[in-house]
């Protein structure tokens, strides 16, 4: 049995001690602050991320309480909280939409993104997180989805209110926080995909409404928590892990890993290094046993994916950061049905704006201790202060 509170300031800053324990251990235990069992190696992880005996949907799902309808109402149509037969039909469907040729698309744009957020970058000591690792994405998903760039700091309100419902310690205030920002999300989207039904344009929101196999559609429902998850999900994780990526290069001093040749490895060396998202629960669906531990319907478990990143089983060196490493079958993206439906964009994101960020400020330094937020299952610096 484990205790270790996520909310401990040492856990906070550095969650890998705990896991190297903890895998030592088990590699599968009990972990008593969250009240379920949690696989911290590599091969378990990996392997239940693609066993059909576990899910994401909440078995017998009732109604929500009260005061979190609005935003069960999103919940309910996320790709991320669906199993078959509803999630293959919605998944198809929005592949139709969010292709690989849309997403290559989107290179002149996260350029022009960049090169616009590099110009206006304060000339003394900044907080990177703010100030680029946040903007990049959100400008790149408003311009994603066809929603004006001026709707960023909506579209960051909404996402950062939404995703403190899977932080550790969740409280009403929270609650009540996230349900509004689902309702004004929601009413927003309606209303725009309203407007492209008749205005079609190049954008997502058109190609979702158009998207059909074998006569379906997606419901306006489907189409709302599509967009709400592609912000929430895709959105929160880049902001992360561009923010885990610059302190990572700085600290070792291996900008020269952004070269054209090898900055696709680099981008996933940040990923297994230091990844975004620690835990993935899922829901035991038929009786299951898991490094020693018997599990049964109504049960839960968390894949630890940030331990999983650090298993010397399968990686060597598991604690240096090594761009060149060339076998790194890390599960940051997730894997089987759930692997990430937005990674490619992520991957792409981070290929092009790292690159840019330090071709600006070539002799970037770190000027105060980087500060890990207390933000569990999420590993986001709170900030990162630097300067050129």
């Amino acid at each position: 049995m484990l205790i270790q509170s996520p909310h401990d300031p040492a856990f906070v800053q550095d969650p890998y001690a705990f896991y190297d324990r903890a895998r030592a251990d088990g590699p599968v235990l009990f972990w008593q602050d969250y009240g379920m069992h949690a696989a911290f190696d590599h091969a378990t992880v990996h392997a239940l991320l693609r066993d059909r005996r576990l899910g994401r949907a909440v078995p017998g799902r009732g109604a929500a309480q009260a005061h979190l309808t609005d935003f069960d109402a999103v919940e309910r149509y996320s790709l991320l909280e669906l199993e078959p037969p509803e999630h293959t039909r919605l998944r198809r469907l929005v592949l139709h939409a969010f292709t690989s040729r849309r997403i290559a698309g989107l290179e002149g744009d996260i350029r022009a993104i960049c090169a616009d957020l590099l110009a206006s970058l304060p000339a003394g000591p900044f907080d990177v997180i703010p100030t680029y690792c946040q903007l990049v994405p959100v400008r790149v998903i408003a311009r994603l989805l066809g929603v004006p760039e001026e709707m960023g700091p909506d579209l960051l309100r909404w996402s950062s209110a939404m995703v403190a419902m899977y932080q550790a310690g969740r409280d009403r205030a929270i609650e009540d926080a996230a349900n509004a920002a689902a309702k004004e999300f929601s009413a927003f989207l309606r209303g725009y995909i309203e407007e492209r039904r008749d205005d079609p344009r190049d954008d997502l929101i058109t190609e979702l409404i158009a998207a059909e196999e074998d006569g379906q559609t997606l419901s306006h429902d489907e189409m709302i928590g599509t967009c709400i998850l592609l912000l929430n999900a895709g959105h929160e994780a880049t902001v992360h892990s561009l923010g885990n990526a610059v302190k990572a290069l700085v600290e070792t001093r291996q900008t020269d890993a952004l070269n054209p040749d090898r900055v696709d490895r680099t981008v996933e060396e940040v990923m297994r290094f230091d990844p975004p998202l620690h835990m993935f629960t899922r829901h035991v669906y038929e009786p299951i046993e898991v490094g020693g531990h018997s599990l049964g319907p109504g049960d839960e478990i968390a894949l630890m994916l940030g331990a999983a990143g650090r298993d010397p089983a399968v990686f060597d060196a598991p604690d240096q950061f090594n761009p060149g490493r060339v076998k790194n079958t890390h599960v940051a993206f997730g894997g089987g049905l759930h692997f990430c439906v937005g990674a490619p964009l992520a991957r792409l994101e981070m290929q092009i704006a790292l690159p840019m960020f330090f071709e600006t400020m070539p002799n970037l330094r770190i000027t105060e201790a980087p500060k890990y937020a207390d933000s569990y299952h999420f590993h986001k610096l709170d900030q990162l202060i630097v300067a050129a």
